[in-house]
Formats: C-alpha cells, structure tokens, sequence
C-alpha cells in the first residue's frame, strides 16, 4: 500500500514543563497525510494528528518512540478520545532521552474518519490482520516522519503501545522495519468487552494465530507486559498468544504482574510505578539510557 509521509507542524508549541537548568518538554501537534487499505480491500486517505514531545536539551540525534492508543468498544468512544497524548507517560520517556511520537489513528477522536481497524461482525467470526496492518502502517508513517527532524536519530527507534496499540507493536515488530530496535506490549490483544464478556475476547484463537504469524518474521526483540485480572483478555490468552509468537520464532520477554486495580488492563495508565523498572530495564539492555541529569546553571 501506499504511504504518503509528508507532514506539516502546526506553528504553535506548548512549553509543559522546565527544568532548573531551563530545559523544556515541548508539545508539538503534527498533521500527516496517511494511505491505508482496510479489510475489505478499500483504500482509506487521511490526515491523522501526531502529538510529538521532546526535550531540546537531550542528546542529539535522540532516539523515537512512537506509543499507540487502544481501541474502545464503542464507536462514540473511540470518537470521544481527542487528541490521543498520554502525556505523563510520554515526559517520562523524554527524561529517558526518547522523541516521542503518539499518533491519533483513523477511526478516533481528532482524526475521526472510517473505522479501518474493523475486525467484521460475529464475535466467533473476528478478522484481525487487516485491522493491525492498517494500524502498524500508520505507525511506520509517523516513525518516518519522525525521522525527518534534524534532532531525531534514524537508527535508533522504539515502537509501544497499549492494548490494541500493544498488539500493533507487535504487527510491526514482524515487518522488521530498519532502524527499530525494541518493540514494547502493553495489554496487547483485540475484540475485548469488559462489560459483556469478562475475560473472553472473541475469537481469541484468531489471535493466536495471528501472534504465531508475526512471531514467524518478528526479529525485533519484544516485552510483553501484562496483569492477571485483566478484564479485556484474562490471565490465559495472553500468555497462549505469547507462547504462539515465541513458538514461531519470535524473540520476546513475557511479564505478567498480579491483579491491581479492578481491572488489571488499566495498569499502563493507572499505575505506572509497577511497570516502570521493567520497562527501564528492558530498554537500557537495549543500549536506550537515560541522559546525564541536567545540573543547575
């Protein structure tokens, strides 16, 4: 398919935060022109929203991380997300030293447009390549574009996500695109519904085989990061669809972490402080360190 990766930044820019030494995490909103095929074979033209965070005074050429939203059940929900930013999690990966890119993708908040990551009718019935390869080209889209700054680092990239957009890094680590080095799963996985069907997605053996196929052509090592009361997916599919991706070939650290909250599935928003060290952990394994601290003047 075809990806159109040219984009425009919009002239204005939010200072959120300073440092003693006067640094600044700044807040940037991209336009950028995407080309995606659905799963019914139609070709979907869109302009999504990237929200970028850097940090000026980090070490250049910085490394990009591109982390994507989940998917809501619900089309007024995915409607109603905004301008998808995730912004604690994003300044903390800016203090590792990370650009950080987290696009709003067709079908959501102010992106809006056709549903591309429709999985069909049928909850036995689902279909869900198509819907993650639309999702994984729109994050090579932005990785690209991305890329194009001066102060961004073409070689050094890290994709992560959560939920949907957990499960959409592993759609990517199996394209192997060059320059990715490490690809992160929070919660990944599809057809989910907390409220109707705790702890069964549909058609969870669809997913596994889908794991099993990205775990085939995956070299792009992987943590896969997950709770046991997750409400979305339970505590066995997840590590079924893990085992499927390792299986096939796939390289990738599974973390399963207790029950918190009521639903475990929130962990990533809800209580970063558990998932924190692994993930530290896992990329500084990965040569991604953390910049000096910044000293007073």
């Amino acid at each position: 398919m075809t990806l159109r990766s040219a984009f425009t930044l919009l002239a204005a820019a939010a200072l959120l935060a300073s440092t003693a030494a006067g640094a600044a995490l700044r807040e940037e909103q991209m336009d950028l022109p995407v080309s995606v095929v659905n799963g019914y074979g139609k070709q979907i033209d869109r302009t999504i929203k990237v929200t970028v965070f850097s940090d000026d005074t980090n070490p250049r050429p910085a490394p990009v991380l591109v982390l994507n939203h989940g998917r809501a059940g619900e089309a007024q929900e995915r409607a109603a997300l905004g301008r998808a930013r995730y912004s604690d999690t994003s300044k903390f990966l800016v203090q590792r030293g990370f650009i950080v890119a987290v696009p709003t993708r067709i079908g959501y908040g102010v992106t809006g447009g056709e549903d591309v990551e429709d999985s069909g009718e049928g909850c036995d019935r689902k279909h869900y390549p198509p819907g993650f390869e639309a999702a994984a080209q729109q994050t090579l889209a932005v990785l690209e574009a991305v890329r194009r700054r001066p102060d961004a680092a073409r070689d050094r990239a890290v994709v992560m996500g959560q939920s949907y957009g957990g499960a959409t890094s592993a759609a990517v680590a199996a394209l192997n695109p060059p320059g990715v080095t490490a690809a992160v799963n929070f919660a990944g996985g599809g057809g989910g519904n907390p409220k109707g069907r705790p702890m069964r997605p549909c058609s969870p053996q669809q997913l596994e085989r889908m794991f099993h196929d990205f775990g085939r052509t995956a070299k792009v090592p992987m943590l896969w990061i997950y709770t046991e009361n997750d409400q979305y997916f339970g505590p066995s599919y997840p590590r079924q669809w893990f085992d499927a991706f390792v299986k096939a070939g796939g390289t990738a650290e599974f973390v399963q972490f207790p029950p918190y909250g009521e639903d475990g599935h929130r962990l990533f928003s809800d209580f970063p402080e558990v998932w924190k060290p692994k993930l530290i952990a896992f990329l500084e394994a990965r040569g991604f360190r953390a910049p000096p601290a910044k000293g007073p003047n």
